[in-house]
């Protein structure tokens, strides 16, 4: 299934009224933006790829998948306030799509959960969060890639002030009793995403 199907599909399983094409049509549009490195249509596919997995433990998985859709739709690295825009894009593709003001409500709890600054306790949160933090616990060779992504979209920000930082977040995931929030997500990533933002921090430190 391509993603412009997956998309479809969702649209479909929603009930959402107007042209499900157009509104793809901008999401790739905001993914494809070129100061996007990592967060772009392939960090949306991998994550919709890791909720086809867990589709089956969610509560509201149309919610969640609505919100893994939308949820770096707005990509700013000069800003601070990202993640509580791309919610009121979401919020405002839900109301021009005739959907009810409680799935808006929804979307903007997940999307703003995506700042990472505090441990969710909501099911379907927990699962949204650990899907993103999912690139964390990949082999050695994506996580580097990642890391090299992320500094390129950073590239404005001198090298002394992306590396604090930088060290400081990835620290902070460090310094969690457990970096996911799911046990079925540290079961399967929580060791080697422990071991890549090591190696990560030893070579931000060198």
């Amino acid at each position: 299934m391509t993603q412009e199907q997956r998309w479809t599909a969702l649209w479909k399983r929603l009930g959402a009224r107007g042209d499900a094409s157009k509104v793809y049509n901008d999401l790739v549009a905001r993914y494809s933006e070129p100061h996007r490195a990592y967060h772009t249509l392939e960090h949306i596919g991998h994550c919709l790829d890791e909720f086809e997995q867990v589709r089956n433990l969610v509560t509201n998985p149309d919610t969640v998948e609505l919100a893994l859709w939308y949820h770096d739709t707005i990509y700013d690295t000069k800003a601070k306030d990202s993640e509580e825009r791309s919610a009121v894009l979401a919020v405002e593709m839900v109301r021009n799509a005739s959907l009810p003001d409680d799935l808006g409500l929804s979307v903007v709890n997940l999307i703003t959960a995506t700042k990472h600054t505090s441990v969710p306790t909501d099911p379907d949160v927990q699962l949204l969060v650990d899907i993103d933090l999912s690139i964390l616990g990949q082999s050695e060779d994506k996580f580097d890639e990642y890391e090299r992504q992320v500094r390129r979209e950073y590239e404005w920000v001198a090298e002394d002030a992306f590396v604090a930082g930088r060290s400081a977040i990835l620290k902070s995931f460090l310094d969690r009793s457990a970096i996911y929030s799911t046990q079925l997500f540290r079961n399967k990533y929580e060791t080697q995403a422990r071991r890549n933002i090591a190696r990560s921090l030893a070579r931000l430190r060198a």
